[in-house]
């Protein structure tokens, strides 16, 4: 994989003309074609590249590099909002003492100081790197599964299922990676007089309660980020869709890449805000299940009732909207770095177009 990472790089788009070489399928060199045209089983909306693509579309490499675009992506979003992260916990987890954001922030630069706003930083970088890798890689894996099950016409009509459930069973699996980190991230952001060093934090976790210990909060985490990871994905593709279709004035062939980059983000923005509403109750009882030893989800959704489920509510659409929009737009930026294949949104296909024609006739 890094042999593939650093060829790649070393021929990106950046530093060579705008001719590029790719491997064939039995071996051989070709030209690469611009990528000017729909492609099968597409992959998520991009920005289009006129340079040609590094790799085959569905070949090992393409997920591989998709794969740590995610990491980029998630990685490094989630380690840059630890201090939103971190009041926003224990708004959830302490609303006595945490009455909003911004006293939020008061209390604990006037407990801990500067350096407290960065509780939970190591956890969060490895756990979100590990949840990125798995949930963009995985979720062109399913996608071009599911897409293969279904057929070109199918696929076309319910691709919104179709995005639902790629995403969905992508984000079961990321998140068997990203728990253990979320524990001992939580533990370390909520609990008073743990140490904020996890390399002490996640030992304890094993000795006090076991391997079980760091997945505790599997289900309420998977009620967290499936609902927020389906509706991350379906809600960018189909408003990059509708942006290009009603808003932007020419065709999307025609706008430049930062004008394309410009409609992933303000897309991201908008699949962000409907994200942390929907999954927000659930990130409550993960906060709240993590910060108690012994506690199990139910009794901990008891305890929060239903108006405390909404606590945080506010904090989390601002690092929720913007934390997915810029991984959209890094993640995008990466694609378009590494040369990856990125057809533009999804066209009726032909045989479709024939069938409602002569059904209207």
């Amino acid at each position: 994989m890094f042999s593939s990472l650093f060829e790649t790089a070393k021929n990106s788009q950046l530093v060579t003309p705008i001719f590029a070489r790719c491997e064939a399928a039995q071996g051989e060199s070709r030209a690469v074609q611009p990528t000017n045209f729909i492609v099968p089983n597409r992959t998520i909306s991009a920005a289009a590249a006129a340079e040609g693509d590094s790799c085959e579309y569905g070949s090992m490499k393409y997920y591989a590099l998709c794969g740590f675009g995610g990491i980029l992506s998630c990685g490094i979003t989630h380690t840059a909002v630890v201090p939103l992260d971190l009041v926003k916990c224990r708004i959830q987890t302490n609303p006595a003492k945490y009455k909003g954001i911004f006293n939020g922030f008061s209390v604990t630069i006037k407990e801990d100081g500067m350096r407290g706003l960065g509780k939970g930083w190591a956890p969060t970088a490895i756990g979100y790197s590990l949840q990125g890798l798995g949930k963009f890689g995985f979720y062109e894996v399913f996608k071009k599964i599911y897409s293969g099950m279904l057929g070109e016409e199918l696929s076309y009509t319910w691709r919104t299922s179709l995005y639902l459930a790629a995403s969905a069973s992508a984000e079961f699996f990321a998140d068997i990676a990203l728990c253990p980190m979320e524990a001992c991230k939580v533990r370390i952001q909520t609990q008073p007089g743990c140490s904020p060093l996890l390399r002490k934090v996640a030992p304890a976790i094993y000795r006090d309660e076991g391997i079980m210990g760091f997945y505790k909060g599997i289900s309420p985490l998977w009620m967290r980020q499936i609902p927020y990871t389906m509706m991350k994905f379906a809600c960018f593709e189909r408003t990059v869709e509708a942006i290009y279709k009603h808003i932007v004035p020419k065709p999307r062939d025609e706008c430049t890449k930062s004008e394309q980059l410009i409609v992933t983000f303000a897309a991201g923005y908008i699949a962000g805000v409907f994200c942390a509403i929907v999954s927000h109750p659930a990130d409550t009882v993960v906060s709240k299940l993590n910060q108690e030893k012994g506690s199990t989800a139910i009794e901990a959704a008891k305890k929060l009732g239903m108006k405390g489920l909404w606590k945080g509510l506010t904090p989390r659409i601002i690092m929720i909207g913007t934390l997915t929009a810029l991984q959209w737009f890094i993640y995008d930026a990466v694609k378009v770095w590494l040369r990856l294949p990125r057809p533009p949104p999804p066209q009726m296909p032909e045989s479709l177009k024939q069938k409602l024609e002569a059904h209207q006739k």
